[in-house]
């Protein structure tokens, strides 16, 4: 008998709602059981419950195999408010982001694109240890032995598991020799794990320029947390933007996946949303089910879609969200 799968979904904010939706949908579509099971967080559910992150909604994630996220809107200086993503990625200890960058059939992108960055998701200057002095301000970056072992053996094992060949480790160990040092030297340890698989070494820096003149020769990215996160949304403007970037954020246990766009409320209830983000972000959530085959035929369907000039209106199109997901369901 196959298993049914509990997925907590969450729409979140803005437009969050809208492409979750529709991923539910085409997920549906795919014959795999699934008990989807809603959850509330971001900003409506502050307003709602004083927090952003209610108690009930980590114990559902706890609960479910899986996590469907939209997208949040962070308010500026509300008292109380914090980033619930963060809080839950440190709960559920998700200590890898997950961000693949592949080509699509789209205007203005550069082809042959094929790569990963997995960036550290829990530590860094997003620990969150920050400061007022008389001074002005201090942040502390964090970057823990345990921390360093858990991604860069991570990133070298997804590289063996889909038979990638190079492990590029981005770092800035000649100016931040303590904690990019640390990262760096046990990423030379680790690597000798995995003598099939080639490690080099870059520093951020040289990775930024190398990621636009070189983008064929990038494999697997590993780095700290906000190397990654500025890294993969410069990898995003290659492969057609952040309106169609998709991420997840793994542990040993748990999984959240998620469009990396933002919830952009004015466009929220339109029915005009593109959520191939989200759908490529629920072909990452199968992977991780262990759904390989059906995450595969789900990326096919998008690509002959696409390629049928059936898309929504950013990227030149007509559909509505509702249309697109009706083609791409169709396709598959």
């Amino acid at each position: 008998m196959k298993k049914k799968y509990q997925i907590c979904y969450m729409g979140g904010d803005g437009i969050g709602p809208d492409v979750t939706i529709e991923s539910i949908r085409l997920l549906q579509a795919t014959g795999i059981s699934f008990n989807f099971v809603q959850a509330e967080i971001g900003f409506e559910a502050y307003n709602k419950y004083g927090t952003p992150l209610p108690q009930k909604t980590i114990e559902i994630c706890k609960k479910s195999d899986a996590i469907l996220f939209g997208a949040i809107t962070t308010p500026p200086n509300i008292k109380g408010y914090f980033s619930p993503i963060v809080h839950l990625r440190k709960n559920l200890d998700l200590y890898a982001n997950v961000r693949p960058f592949k080509s699509l059939p789209i205007p203005n992108q550069k082809p042959g694109i094929d790569f990963i960055i997995v960036r550290e998701n829990t530590e860094d200057l997003y620990a969150g240890q920050e400061r007022l002095t008389k001074e002005g301000a201090i942040a502390e970056r964090v970057i823990t032995k345990k921390g360093c072992e858990k991604i860069i053996k991570f990133a070298f094992e997804l590289a063996k598991k889909q038979n990638r060949k190079k492990v590029t480790v981005v770092h800035k160990a000649n100016i931040l020799r303590i904690t990019d040092g640390l990262f760096l030297d046990i990423a030379k340890k680790i690597s000798q794990r995995y003598p099939q698989i080639i490690m080099e070494e870059m520093l951020v820096d040289s990775c930024a320029m190398q990621l636009i003149k070189k983008t064929e020769a990038f494999d697997v990215i590993v780095t700290t947390n906000m190397f990654g996160d500025i890294l993969s949304d410069e990898a995003a403007g290659l492969t057609g933007g952040l309106g169609v970037a998709a991420s997840g954020n793994m542990g040993n246990n748990q999984g959240l996946f998620e469009p990396v766009h933002g919830s952009a409320p004015k466009y929220a209830g339109r029915n005009i949303a593109n959520p191939m983000a989200s759908f490529l972000s629920s072909a990452m959530m199968l992977e991780f089910l262990g759904e390989d085959k059906m995450a595969q035929k789900i990326r096919i369907s998008i690509k002959k879609t696409i390629e049928l000039g059936l898309t929504t209106k950013d990227l030149g199109g007509k559909l509505k969200s509702s249309e697109f997901t009706d083609k791409v369901i169709n396709n598959l």
